[in-house]
C-alpha cells in the first residue's frame, strides 16, 4: 500500500529547514553539553529526531528518547524510509511508558495522522513495538536490564521529590545521560 506521504524521497526529510540546526549554541546548556558527542556517536539523524521529539513532547523524557532510538533502529534494520512502516506499540496510553509512542512517531514518520501507528490494547505496558512492511516484520523490546535501571531511577526520583519540579529535573538529567550513553544498536532485544 502506497500512501500520500511517501512521494518525497529526498531522504534529508527537511520540510521547513534548509539544514537541521546542530550548532550547540542553539540548544539549552545541558543538551548543548552532549551535542557533539551524541552526534559523533549516533549521527545527525538520531539527534534530529531526539530534539524534535523533546520539543513535541514538551520535556526531555526517558521513554520518548527511547522511542526515537527504537524507531530509528527499526528503520535501519528494515531499510525503511520515513513513513514506510506500520507500527504497533505495546507502550500503552499511560505515562511514563506511553511516552515511547511520541519518539516512535517522530523517528519513523509512522504517525497517528498518517494512520500508521496503533497502540495495542495490552494489559502490561512495556517498551516494545512491532514494525511491519510488506513481507517483513521486526519486533523490538527494551532489554530487561535497561528497563530495570529506568524503573529504579523513576522510583527514586518520585521518593525524593514526589511529582514536583525536582522530579522532572531529575528525569531530565537521567534522560540526557541515557541519550548519550545508550546505543540504539545495543539496548533492544529482537523478539522472535
Amino acid at each position: 500500500m502506497t500512501t500520500h506521504h511517501n512521494h518525497n524521497h529526498n531522504h534529508n526529510h527537511n520540510h521547513i529547514f534548509n539544514r537541521y540546526p546542530i550548532d550547540p549554541t542553539l540548544y539549552v546548556a545541558d543538551v548543548a553539553a552532549i551535542a557533539f558527542q551524541a552526534i559523533e556517536r549516533y549521527g545527525v539523524e538520531e539527534w534530529r529526531y531526539a530534539t524534535l521529539t523533546c520539543e513535541l513532547h514538551s520535556h526531555v523524557g526517558i521513554y520518548s528518547l527511547l522511542g526515537v532510538k527504537m524507531g530509528l533502529r527499526a528503520r535501519e534494520t528494515m531499510v525503511a524510509d520515513v513513513g514506510e512502516m506500520r507500527v504497533v506499540s505495546y507502550a500503552g496510553n499511560t505515562p511514563p511508558i506511553s511516552c515511547l509512542n511520541d519518539g516512535l512517531q517522530v523517528s519513523t514518520g509512522s504517525t497517528l495522522g498518517h494512520g500508521l501507528i496503533e497502540v495495542a490494547n495490552n494489559p502490561t505496558a512495556r517498551a516494545e513495538a512491532i514494525f511491519r512492511m510488506p513481507q517483513r516484520e521486526l519486533r523490538l523490546a527494551l532489554k530487561q536490564e535497561h528497563a530495570e535501571i529506568i524503573n529504579r531511577e523513576l522510583a527514586l526520583a518520585k521518593a525524593r521529590h514526589g511529582m514536583g519540579q525536582g522530579y522532572w529535573n531529575e528525569i531530565r538529567r537521567q534522560a540526557i545521560k541515557y541519550w548519550l550513553e545508550w546505543d540504539r544498536t545495543k539496548i533492544f532485544d529482537v523478539i522472535q
